[in-house]
């Protein structure tokens, strides 16, 4: 994993879990691991082994193909039927339009806040319902609009589906629902 992922597995680690996501049931990784990291698409897969039970997590990040940093990057956990977890956007957003998911460019769901902004960027929570979950399962694109707080224009985000129900299915299995 490259610092860029790790960074953003910390940050976005902190919001989860102190965000009240619930950890895994307790069981052990495979192999008595205490971490596990995959890949699934353009989906990565990461879970750390506690005292507690696993904790996993699903993520991506988009980069800036002239400077290699990171632009966006999501972050998800699985908890029974529920998928949460937390999107760190850049700077330079109009914070109050918050940022608006849409999968396969249909309708956008309801706007996500924006939590917080720490060094790396800011944090907006995510819930996805049971419906935009398995349009996810079977699209291909999840477009995420925020609007720049200078020109008032809107920004798009595309994020590839590619793997991203082998990944939740994976965290699921790890699970053991």
């Amino acid at each position: 994993m490259g610092r860029g992922a790790r960074l953003l597995s910390a940050i976005l680690g902190i919001a989860l879990f102190q965000g009240g996501a619930a950890p895994l049931k307790a069981q052990g990784l495979p192999g008595g691991a205490s971490t596990l990291n995959e890949i699934h698409g353009d989906w990565s897969l990461a879970c750390a082994a506690s005292e507690a039970a696993p904790r996993c997590a699903i993520s991506q990040t988009l980069v800036s193909e002239q400077n290699r940093q990171r632009v966006l990057g999501i972050e998800l956990q699985a908890t029974g039927s529920a998928v949460s977890g937390a999107l760190l956007l850049p700077f330079g957003l109009d914070l109050s339009r918050g940022a608006r998911l849409s999968i396969d460019a249909a309708d956008p769901l309801p706007p996500l806040s924006i939590a917080t902004c720490l060094p790396a960027g800011c944090i907006a929570p995510v819930a996805l319902p049971a419906g935009a979950v398995s349009a996810m399962r079977a699209g291909s694109v999840l477009d995420v609009e925020v609007v720049a707080a200078d020109t008032g224009q809107a920004v798009v985000f595309s994020l590839s589906l590619s793997g991203f129900t082998a990944a939740l299915n994976r965290i699921v299995a790890l699970d053991g629902s």
